[in-house]
């Protein structure tokens, strides 16, 4: 009975869930804040914390850009958890927690994102929430663009 069960199974297609978009852990801002110097790049941060369904939503539109390489050359990425108690090293390269870091920068809701300088310090306005989800993408290239601006990496 389980190797007749086995194989009908087997025949069956399963529908397994698309891997779900990663950022990159941040574990040194102070190391990528030398980085973003040389660079002329701002830092885009996704403060996220666990079991949070628009904290994937706003990682479904972070994780591809991340990935792309023209946005690579425009910003770095990050995800810091606020409910984390994982080692990170901030802006100043003090160590601390990913809990205490987004504690420092006053984040107290997921998502949110906030776009840094290399001194660790915002270029925008926070984005806290999902807003709406048709604008989301363009509020996200809008902060970066005017992040950028207001380093002058854009001319």
């Amino acid at each position: 009975m389980a190797r007749w069960l086995a194989a009908i199974l087997a025949c069956v297609p399963i529908a397994l869930p698309a891997a779900a978009p990663t950022l990159p852990k941040a574990a040194d801002l102070a190391r990528d804040a030398v980085a973003m110097r040389a660079a002329r790049l701002p830092m885009v941060v996704l403060y996220s914390q666990t079991d949070c369904v628009y904290c994937e939503r706003a990682r479904g539109y972070l994780g591809p850009m991340a990935q792309d390489p023209a946005m690579r050359s425009r910003a770095l990425f990050r995800q810091i958890d606020i409910d984390s108690d994982a080692p990170l090293l901030d802006f100043a390269g003090a160590p601390g927690t990913h809990r205490s870091v987004a504690a420092a920068h006053a984040v107290r809701f997921a998502p949110t994102v906030i776009v840094f300088d290399a001194g660790g310090r915002p270029l925008g306005e926070a984005i806290v929430g999902m807003r709406l989800a048709d604008f989301y993408g363009q509020y996200l290239d809008n902060a970066i663009t005017e992040a950028r601006r207001r380093l002058g990496a854009d001319h």
